[in-house]
């Protein structure tokens, strides 16, 4: 039985107001509001501000940007579980006429399009969208800056034809359908495309006077599967929850793993920074951490979710200014700080309740070339083959149901492990992608290619 999740610690609820007031007072917001998710549920929720007395809270509207851009993506996902489209189609196939339709709708969702980072005209986020009534006032005349597939290009855009794609094969405008698919089912009923109240105003902060100047909150109309939604704390914890842990009314655990799977070639400033992009999701490695989320900024409001996978451990920032406080930094560092002052308790180890004894027969110690590897069967119905010290290739492999087993991350993801038998049925070697791993050194009885030197292993002599 899993213990209940126990509240956080005295300290570390005052190092998370701490690094907030810190983030609020510094980046000089009007508010600041945020949440911490631990295990699938909020544990805190923090808020900052300059006006005494009317603190908000997990139920304060602020406009979240491009975290809209992970709502899309599980819409689109929603589509290909259904079989209603594959990510490897053309967006032509489904959506004709666009002027992009080579563009994949992978390489959409990852930004790898070969789209324009903007639309033409005015600044979209400050004007109505009623400038731009067509996806032909969207994309314009302009040529992508990349033949697509060739490299990540953030793409407003781009997003914006995958909301079309989801309104042509629902039959149904983009909002009706996320509120339909997503936001009923999740119970996020504080998450809106339009504002609604209670919800704070976006403000500009003078960069040399501590003065403010309100934003405009426009529709942005067509670029809304872009950049649109409105949400609280409280309901982004709860999508939190969901990215990590699935929903089968939504989208399963693994579809959503795969989100989170890089899946953009990352310029040499992103290797830089450790961050690459999946299908709708940024990706991070900070201090050893893997992170993913998005983050979003609009006139008048910066967002950041951010989800500490090992830890699992989330945490949201909203705050209304238009620039001068990275959300992202803080979300990154609510994580740290629960992440570090209270580590994830890991569930209880428990045997196997069966085993194959042709399954169990493989486990231990095998070689690849003179490199000792170790195959472990692990409680999951899983099987692990990694080197026994240092660095090295390894991966976890599911069974096939046929005595087979599929890499699952790594260099040996999606390759084939298979035990190769000798005519009495005594294992002869592994088979892994054409890779010879058997139970000696360069075993002299194990089918090595190229054979193995007869006169066996010598000295200098």
């Amino acid at each position: 039985m899993t213990t209940p999740q126990e509240e956080l610690l005295s300290g570390t609820r005052r190092a998370l107001r701490h690094r907030i007031a810190v983030a609020q007072s510094e980046g000089r917001a009007p508010s600041l509001v945020a949440a911490v998710v631990r295990d699938g549920r909020a544990v805190w929720h923090g808020a900052r501000t300059s006006v005494d007395g009317h603190a908000p809270d997990e139920n304060v509207q602020y406009r979240i940007g491009s975290i809209t851009k992970t709502f899309t993506s599980v819409l689109v996902l929603r589509l290909r579980d259904e079989g209603v489209l594959d990510l490897q189609d053309p967006l032509e196939k489904h959506l004709p006429g666009t002027g992009a339709g080579e563009a994949t709708v992978a390489e959409l969702l990852a930004h790898t399009g070969g789209l324009p980072a903007e639309a033409p005209g005015p600044w979209w986020e400050r004007t109505p969208g009623s400038l731009r009534p067509e996806l032909a006032d969207v994309l314009g005349e302009q040529a992508g800056p990349q033949p697509a597939g060739r490299r990540f290009h953030y793409s407003n855009p781009g997003y914006t034809l995958l909301g079309a794609l989801v309104e042509e094969l629902r039959g149904a405008p983009w909002a009706e359908v996320l509120r339909r698919e997503v936001l009923e089912p999740l119970g996020l009923d504080r998450t809106s495309v339009q504002p609604q109240a209670p919800a704070a105003g976006g403000w500009a902060v003078h960069p040399w006077a501590d003065v403010l100047l309100p934003e405009p909150a426009e529709d942005f109309g067509r670029m809304s599967p872009a950049g649109q939604l409105w949400s609280t704390t409280g309901d982004l914890a709860r999508f939190a929850a969901f990215l990590t842990r699935g929903d089968d009314r939504v989208l399963g655990v693994e579809t959503l793993r795969e989100m989170w799977t890089p899946a953009s070639p990352a310029g040499l400033s992103d290797v830089a920074d450790g961050a690459t992009y999946g299908l709708g999701m940024q990706i991070q490695h900070r201090d050893g951490r893997l992170l993913v989320g998005h983050s979003g900024s609009v006139p008048g409001f910066v967002a950041s979710l951010t989800i500490g996978v090992a830890d699992d451990v989330a945490a949201v920032v909203l705050a209304n200014c238009t620039s001068g406080l990275l959300t992202s930094q803080v979300a990154v560092d609510l994580v740290r700080i629960v992440a570090e002052a209270e580590p994830r308790i890991p569930e209880p180890w428990r045997p196997l309740r069966e085993v194959d004894p042709s399954v169990l027969e493989l486990a231990g110690q095998w070689y690849w070339g003179t490199s000792p590897f170790a195959l472990r069967v692990t409680a999951d119905g899983l099987v692990s083959l990694g080197p026994l010290s240092g660095a090295g290739r390894r991966s976890r492999f599911r069974p096939n149901g046929d005595g087979t087993w599929t890499g699952l991350e790594g260099y040996y993801a999606d390759e084939l492990l298979r035990a190769v038998r000798r005519p009495d049925g005594s294992v002869d070697h592994l088979d892994l992608g054409s890779f010879v791993f058997a139970r000696e050194p360069y075993d002299e009885r194990a089918a090595v290619p190229g054979g193995v030197d007869p006169e066996g292993w010598r000295g200098i002599g």
